[in-house]
């Protein structure tokens, strides 16, 4: 049983029971909670916090935990209708509405239900994190000297220089001072575009492309203009046309084993793209969320844009957090030029720097033995989870059409085939218990087509995926007349 549904199983257990109790009566001891359900101390200690949090247990330390008396009843809700109108209003200066649409990213953050296998999660399951080496990160890193004090806005300086020889590559074409440390890839990403846009200007993406993304340059109030990516990345002539016709400033990509399709940018369109944002006066972002999840058959990853751009126009954006932890949100920006200091300028006034501890404990964690050890295993089970997809999506539904097998990245980009769209398809899929995310939210125009991603992430064993597609099958047998079934 995994950890979280064990917690769950045993708060409800312990739910159904306090009836047995009087009000302030004492609960078993952690230890014969252990010893009666047979689960961890881990697990004894969330589900007693899970209860302790809805309000039914008070927990006393030293003491023990308690039945808590019952709550009061709740005052009748007020009347916040008013709102509807205040947060839709536009002001006279408004260029492009704001909105705030997360529903994309929503989807794979979402824990399905019970039951379900996770073919939408953006990150790795627990099985494949690196628990115990976060874990002896953490505890090294609280017994630093000044390991709660204040860190520079910038990040620490042996952070910084990590991430500039990973960023900059043999070439070591940057340096520690060319480098903002950030929390996670989406907190950089929202700074970046922050300051190269201002509400209501242009910004070109990738098509399709990352929900949380769209959902950025939006809520910022700036519209996201789609180009075009095939099995080579994205395209150059319609780039070039696309900053001719806009008059954009900015270009967001993902050069290495693009979300959601897996495309790696070739090297020839990687000069052009640099040529062609140049001669625009255009930055280009490059977000290279994916060089720690290549798979063991790769060979060799091509240079980061920033490391082939001498003018400045990259901004690179990493991150630690799809390689380790949803939690582990340490990444980083690297930039040249004046647009660094605009850079530190947005992210003190957001959140004056990312918190010393844990930009400690990754310090800790990427020069310890475990860490390459860590990535070769990542690597390798990507592969072999790859592998075993895709062959029981040809085995099971080969009307499916998956355009291109990436080797990095956790993804497969599929089209359902003839007569079936996307949200069809994932509710199909969700009756058939398998969670998949629907690829609308990838575009910011009128999509060429129905699409879904399947992640292989998300699943505690590759065992699972071919669970899944067997369940896909037969849920989606019901609409075989369309051409998914064989």
């Amino acid at each position: 049983m995994y950890e979280r549904s064990s917690v769950a199983a045993l708060a409800e257990s312990l739910r159904a029971e306090l009836n047995r109790y009087s009000i302030g009566g004492k609960l078993p001891s952690s230890r014969a909670l252990v010893e009666r359900y047979r689960v961890s101390p881990v697990t004894v200690s969330r589900a007693l916090a899970q209860l302790a949090a809805e309000g039914l247990v008070v927990t006393r330390p030293g003491a023990g935990v308690f039945r808590a008396p019952p709550r009061t009843s709740a005052p009748a809700p007020g009347d916040t209708s008013w709102q509807e109108v205040t947060l839709t209003a536009e002001g006279a200066g408004d260029v492009v509405p704001r909105s705030v649409d997360a529903s994309g990213v929503l989807v794979t953050l979402a824990a399905p239900p019970p039951g379900v296998i996770e073919l939408h999660s953006g990150y790795l399951h627990p099985s494949l994190q690196p628990e115990r080496a976060m874990a002896a990160a953490l505890a090294r890193a609280g017994r630093r000297p000044g390991a709660w004090g204040r860190t520079p806005v910038e990040g620490l300086p042996e952070l910084r220089d990590w991430f500039a020889r990973e960023i900059g590559g043999a070439a070591r074409a940057l340096t520690a001072a060319d480098v903002l440390i950030t929390a996670g890839g989406q907190s950089a990403l929202t700074t970046a575009l922050r300051a190269l846009a201002p509400p209501g200007a242009p910004i070109l993406v990738e098509s399709p492309t990352y929900p949380g993304l769209l959902a950025i340059a939006r809520a910022s109030g700036c519209r996201p203009v789609p180009v075009p990516v095939d099995s080579e990345g994205v395209r150059p002539e319609l780039l070039a046309a696309a900053f001719e016709a806009t008059g954009a400033r900015v270009f967001v990509c993902q050069p290495l084993f693009q979300n959601p399709t897996g495309a790696v940018l070739t090297e020839a369109r990687r000069a052009e793209v640099l040529r062609i944002a140049r001669a625009a006066g255009a930055f280009v972002v490059e977000d290279d969320y994916a060089r720690a999840l290549a798979h063991e058959d790769a060979g060799a990853l091509p240079p980061t844009l920033a490391a082939e751009d001498e003018d400045g126009v990259v901004v690179h954006v990493r991150s630690l957090t799809k390689v380790t932890s949803p939690s582990m949100r340490v990444g980083a920006l690297a930039a040249r030029g004046p647009v660094f200091d605009r850079l530190r300028a947005i992210q003190v006034v957001d959140s004056f720097f990312v918190p010393r501890p844990l930009q400690e404990a990754a310090l800790e964690l990427v020069g310890a033995p475990a860490w390459p050890r860590h990535l070769r295993a990542v690597a390798a089970e990507l592969r072999h989870r790859r592998e075993v997809l895709a062959g029981a999506l040809r085995r099971e539904l080969p009307a499916l059409e998956v355009p291109h097998l990436p080797r990095g990245g956790y993804q497969l980009w599929v089209r359902p085939g003839e007569g079936i769209d996307d949200a069809a398809f994932v509710a199909a899929a969700l009756r058939a218990g398998v969670a998949v995310a629907p690829g609308r939210p990838y575009f910011c125009a009128e999509p060429p087509g129905p699409y879904v991603r399947l992640s292989f992430a998300g699943v505690a064993a590759a065992a699972e995926l071919t669970e899944a597609v067997r369940r896909l099958r037969d849920g989606l047998g019901a609409v075989g007349a369309n051409g998914i079934t064989a």
